[in-house]
């Protein structure tokens, strides 16, 4: 993957941590919801890169309507994608809903510090007991899901229930849904949710990054 195929938000270069963040199934890297949450994550001081999936540069290219490629193929994409998006600093793999699946699947394996799901998959909406949880088990890089508490494809009452690696952490998202969007009843605003989201994962960051300062103790923007 070259560095015409990432495009980097901005996020210094040296920063202290850089996020890889990956598209969900059906919207491509610059998609609202990942402008938006990007923006804001990069505003606080970290290097936020994002990448399209092969079959998402495709449909790109020839407007075509492409299912996304099987997970071997995607994960081996995410892989070339964490090579070419390596800073200085530590390394964050994540993505919004499929692609945070496919980043915690990888984190492992590519010696990530630390991954972040937005809206993760846990199953597919109305059919409960078919989990995409069996990798969760064992993962070990320290993880954050940010989820809505009306996601569809996972709630609280659910991921309560469910033997998952001591790594991961949640963070509810009070009445948003796959995208974290609260309803207007709910009395906050589609920005609000994404505040918190975003502060949820700097915050995040940073918890992981002091239980190892290393060698550059650059703070975040505002830490």
């Amino acid at each position: 993957m070259s560095e015409d195929e990432l495009l980097l938000e901005e996020g210094p270069r040296d920063a202290p941590w850089t996020l890889l963040l990956a598209h969900g199934a059906g919207a491509p890297m610059d998609s609202p919801f990942l402008l938006e949450i990007s923006g804001r994550i990069a505003a606080g001081g970290v290097r936020v890169v994002r990448f399209e999936f092969p079959y998402m540069r495709r449909r790109r290219a020839d407007g075509g309507r492409r299912p996304p490629d099987r997970m071997p193929a995607l994960e081996r994409a995410y892989r070339e994608a964490v090579d070419a998006a390596r800073g200085p600093g530590r390394l964050a793999v994540g993505g919004k809903s499929m692609g945070g699946r496919v980043a915690t699947r990888v984190a492992d394996g590519c010696a990530a510090d630390a991954a972040v799901a937005l809206g993760y998959p846990f199953h597919p909406p109305r059919r409960p007991e078919t989990l995409r949880t069996a990798h969760l088990v064992d993962l070990r890089t320290p993880t954050l899901v940010v989820q809505g508490t009306r996601d569809p494809f996972g709630g609280p009452h659910e991921v309560g229930g469910w033997s998952l690696s001591g790594a991961i952490t949640c963070h509810w998202i009070e009445d948003g849904d796959h995208s974290l969007k609260p309803r207007k009843r709910s009395g906050r605003t589609p920005g609000e949710a994404l505040d918190e989201a975003a502060e949820a994962v700097l915050d995040f960051l940073r918890e992981v990054g002091a239980r190892d300062p290393g060698p550059d103790p650059t703070p975040l923007v505002g830490w």
